[in-house]
């Protein structure tokens, strides 16, 4: 009795991490607040700054706010953002609320269509994640010469695997499993 007991609550557990870890796509407002779509003031107020701390998965939306009247966004490819050539983008979004569906895997390039503004550093890359590096906003473990101290022998008892397990899991966050256990 105590076998299935045990059993089931370890495959719930399970299923409850991995429904946990599979989130859904998110609106991400470009550089974190409305009006960000702008001249940097300094290297470090450069969206790719932003861009560069924040994780993109397929199905994630991009969204500008900016004034429409002003600027525009151009997506480009690699060479017209790093020559800043607004002539043939690839689409270019004008109406202040630009809503971007990352439907893939890889690069993109954004730069302002105002005059001027691209070569003074108004310009975007989203690197979205593949499906396999999947982000679930944990760090990864370190790696064994990180951690120090002396090596502990395996154990071949079945409850210091599930009090393993459960350590693991709560040092994930998931509360819910203390309280299911």
């Amino acid at each position: 009795m105590a076998a299935v007991f045990s059993s089931r609550l370890t495959s719930s557990l399970v299923l409850l991490f991995l429904f946990l870890s599979i989130s859904e796509a998110k609106e991400i407002v470009v550089g974190g607040k409305e009006n960000a779509w702008k001249i940097p003031s300094s290297e470090s107020d450069s969206l790719n700054n932003w861009a560069a701390n924040s994780r993109f998965r397929i199905g994630d939306s991009l969204v500008w706010k900016y004034d429409g009247g002003k600027d525009s966004v151009l997506q480009v490819t690699k060479e017209a953002y790093a020559s800043c050539n607004v002539s043939a983008p690839i689409a270019e979004y004008k109406d202040g609320n630009t809503k971007l569906k990352l439907e893939k895997s890889g690069p993109f390039y954004f730069i302002s269509g105002a005059k001027g503004h691209c070569e003074q550093g108004q310009k975007l890359v989203v690197v979205v994640l593949s499906p396999r590096h999947r982000y679930t906003g944990f760090s990864p473990a370190p790696s064994p010469a990180e951690i120090e101290g002396p090596a502990v022998a395996p154990t071949s008892y079945g409850s210091g695997l599930k009090a393993g397990f459960l350590v693991t899991l709560f040092g994930l966050g998931l509360v819910l499993v203390l309280v299911l256990f």
